[in-house]
């Protein structure tokens, strides 16, 4: 078995440095099933789709640890070399590949055969490298059709190793789930699919002259398995609509994990999709038959249904929890005095850390503002956190440089204290910012009449009968969901960035314990998501 490339050190500090950087912008970072990636020295692609840019990039660095990949070589779009900024720097430095791609030669011709000869080569030492089959990252809910360039690169691997009954190289996707790329506090899971492994004795069906329809049927089965482990959706609205359905099954409160969270989510978003009369009305112009069933028409129903729940919840700043568990005068009273002594409290000890912060916070505001005005949402929103790692972290990093040159009697004490204080500032601003957040909410629903109140609640408890009809009838979840979770032990599966368990039973030091995967840190919950043209 070969031993793989030499890491190089620029690698090693862009592995560590990021790691951290990452730690910092989202809120938790689930990687499960890093058990199963090839060990170095296995030939090894790594099938990722590609809905933020650079980051999607850096998130599988720091996902493959380090014991099994010593290194993931990386492809990027040729544009971004040769330019005199970090970002180009970063990327030639990991010892990226470049690919030229059509559309940034006014869809001309392009000769990628020395890029594809780089990546062979990398194989044959025994190393992993990262593609993007979609070609391109995109703002979009839906996977792009993937390109056929990993299948002809295992094509052409195997041709070139046909004599060796001992090559084998192996396609490992992987599915990355944003729960809102772009929000600082947010939650990404990674989670790695079984590897599929090639061999010139196994597989002579991918040797040179290779069909079409192999490679064509290769690059299908490695969609399928990117789009089975995550959100793979046709708008925007059919996950808000999902996420809405998965809350009503699973209330607030429910140990659920990331992953099952986003598996939920998942399967009503393929129970939307199998029923949504738009795509099927597209089809029956195409000439084609279909059929509207009547169970079709009540999941269309359904989902719009929902839709316009979520809209009053909007519209009113309420929670559906506070729709479907009531309180009364004296107990919401009661919350809201105590949400607003834990927000003062939590606020007031968060004020000298948020000094230091606050050069972070506007640097990488008016960069992303800047950043948005060069292009439409559909060009620019999948490359912002990009943005506001790059800018965050050359901003953090200049706010600590400068604590130390203005501290520099004490500079070995300051070092040190800066970054914890940060830190901590920053987990006791996102706990004041969540009691701030709750205590609007039960402000918000004293607002609300109760005739209006009873409307609503009339509303969801005929949506969550419907709902829980289509989950457990037909979708086949759990009756008792809660229940359910609690029996798994409501754990995070696979490697995780930070302790799921804490004994702290309203405070943790390394990370906030949520009981919405939508959170983020803003004074509103997010629900919608921008247009994506």
């Amino acid at each position: 078995m070969a031993k793989g490339s030499t890491t190089p050190w620029s690698y090693i500090l862009i592995r560590l440095l990021f790691k951290f950087v990452l730690k910092i912008f989202y809120g938790t970072i689930v990687v499960e099933n890093a058990d199963i990636i090839p060990k170095t020295g296995q030939p090894c692609i790594v099938c990722a789709n590609h809905p933020n840019s650079l980051t999607d990039a850096l998130l599988l660095v720091t996902s493959m640890p380090s014991k099994t990949r010593n290194m993931l070589r990386l492809t990027a779009k040729s544009t971004q070399f040769g330019h005199r900024t970090f970002t180009s720097w970063l990327i030639e430095s990991a010892g990226t590949v470049p690919i030229k791609r059509r559309k940034d030669y006014n869809d001309s011709e392009v000769d990628n055969s020395q890029a594809m000869d780089k990546l062979m080569d990398a194989l044959e030492l025994g190393d992993a490298v990262c593609l993007f089959p979609e070609g391109a990252s995109r703002y979009h809910p839906t996977i792009a059709p993937l390109k056929t360039g990993v299948a002809r690169i295992v094509s052409d691997v195997l041709s070139r190793n046909r004599d060796d009954p001992n090559f084998s190289v192996s396609i490992l996707t992987c599915s990355i789930t944003y729960m809102h790329r772009q929000h600082f506090r947010s939650d990404v899971l990674v989670t790695f699919n079984t590897p599929t492994t090639f061999t010139p004795k196994d597989n002579p069906e991918l040797l040179a002259p290779v069909q079409y329809d192999e490679i064509r049927a290769l690059t299908t089965r490695m969609q399928q398995q990117i789009s089975s482990r995550t959100i793979d959706s046709p708008s925007w609205e059919f996950v808000r609509s999902a996420k809405m359905a998965t809350r009503m099954y699973a209330p607030l409160g429910t140990l659920m994990s990331l992953g099952e969270y986003v598996r939920i989510t998942r399967t009503f978003v393929e129970a939307f999709k199998a029923s949504d009369d738009t795509q099927k009305s597209k089809r029956i112009v195409e000439d084609q038959s279909i059929d509207f069933t009547k169970e079709d028409i009540e999941l269309n129903q359904l989902r719009r249904d929902l839709k316009y729940y979520q809209d009053r919840l909007v519209h009113w700043g309420i929670k559906d929890d506070r729709i479907a568990r009531p309180l009364s005068l004296g107990t919401i009273t009661m919350r809201m005095v105590i949400r607003l002594t834990w927000f003062i409290c939590l606020f007031t000890i968060s004020l000298p850390g948020l000094v230091l912060w606050t050069p972070v916070f506007i640097t990488t505001f008016i960069a992303v503002r800047n950043f948005k005005r060069t292009g439409p949402v559909w060009d620019t929103f999948d490359e912002i956190a990009q943005y506001k790692l790059v800018y965050g972290l050359f901003s953090g990093l200049s706010v600590w440089a400068a604590c130390i040159l203005l501290t520099l009697p004490s500079a070995a004490f300051t070092t040190f204290l800066v970054p914890a204080m940060m830190w901590m500032t920053l987990r006791w601003t996102e706990d004041a910012i969540s009691a701030f957040r709750a205590f609007m909410a039960l402000a918000r629903l004293l607002c609300v009449g109760k005739k209006t109140l009873n409307e609503i609640r009339v509303t969801r408890r005929d949506l969550h009968s419907r709902l829980m009809n289509l989950a457990v009838g037909t979708l086949g979840l759990p009756d008792d969901p809660e229940k359910f979770f609690v029996e798994r032990g409501g754990k995070q599966k696979g490697r995780v960035r930070s302790t799921w368990d804490s004994g702290a039973k309203y405070f943790s030091v390394r990370r906030r314990r949520k009981r919405d995967w939508n959170e983020t840190l803003r004074l509103y919950d997010q629900v919608d998501y921008p247009e994506d043209g």
